[in-house]
């Protein structure tokens, strides 16, 4: 039997040691801050029940309007029928009334007139008035502050667009639009641009859609074409300026420029407009 191996006196057994492992420190939570909702702001629209008429021009201090003989046509009975406004009576037509029907006047006062929900009848009467505008009329209408101010709001929208695209756009897109509006482009930059300005706020639905208008690019290549002496524009006739041959006549009385301009935007006048965009981007 082998003998074991003695161990010195003194030395300690060799013991495995253990390997403890360290606990992960976890990073220290940062503070979120919170965000506090807004708080919901409840609003509610005053639905207005009296709906008002007025007379844009000339109603004077008071109006009375015209009942007599007053006829409209009937779509569902197909006839024309009289009208008149009655204030115990149920119906607006004359046939439709009793005997004993009160005939009442309709005034505006200082070119207004309201009428309250318990008057449906006088607001029927209006409402199918020959006079009103709704109905080709020429006297009054009805006021929708609602629709007025959305009409309002787009229009100011539309300026401030319009507004926008002078101060962003490139002076060389701006330059084809300022030559369709009759403005100097050979004066400084800044100039052009505040003629434009006062254009935009003028007809801002008009100066945007001429960015996008053929006829804005054909008139401004037509006039540089003109500038640069590659056509040439009488009273009578556009022509080519080195043959002298005739490119469209002009009829008495119009404009050579506008004649150019629709004879380039048709077909049979397309390829003069191409042959004037190649011989000025061989100038450029």
């Amino acid at each position: 039997m082998a003998q074991q191996a003695r161990r010195a006196p003194g030395r300690p057994k060799k013991t495995q040691e253990a390997v403890v492992e360290q606990p992960k420190q976890e990073a220290p939570a940062v503070a979120t801050k919170s965000v506090k909702k807004r708080p919901v702001i409840k609003r509610k629209e005053k639905m207005t029940t009296t709906v008002e008429y007025e007379i844009p021009k000339g109603a004077g201090v008071v109006y009375m309007l015209p009942q007599k003989g007053v006829t409209v046509y009937d779509e569902n009975k197909d006839t024309v029928r009289e009208i008149r406004y009655c204030p115990n009576e149920p119906s607006i037509y004359v046939d439709e009334q009793s005997d004993n029907a009160i005939k009442e006047s309709v005034a505006f006062r200082e070119g207004r007139l309201f009428v309250p929900k318990t008057k449906p009848n006088l607001k029927e009467f209006l409402d199918n008035h020959p006079l009103n505008m709704k109905n080709n009329g020429t006297t009054f209408k009805q006021v929708d502050k609602k629709m007025d101010a959305e009409v309002k709001m787009n229009q100011e929208f539309k300026i401030t667009e319009a507004v926008t695209m002078v101060r962003d756009k490139d002076i060389n897109e701006l330059l084809p639009v300022a030559m369709f509006f009759n403005v100097n482009i050979n004066s400084p930059v800044s100039e052009i641009r505040f003629n434009l300005l006062r254009i935009a706020k003028s007809k801002p639905q008009d100066f945007i859609d001429s960015f996008d208008s053929p006829q804005v690019q054909a008139r401004s290549i037509i006039q540089q074409s003109a500038d640069y002496q590659i056509i040439g524009m009488k009273e009578d006739q556009c022509f080519w300026f080195d043959s002298k041959s005739m490119i469209v006549s002009v009829p008495a009385g119009q404009d050579a420029m506008d004649v150019m301009v629709r004879y380039c935007l048709t077909e049979k006048g397309a390829p003069v407009l191409s042959s004037l965009e190649e011989r000025l981007e061989r100038l450029a």
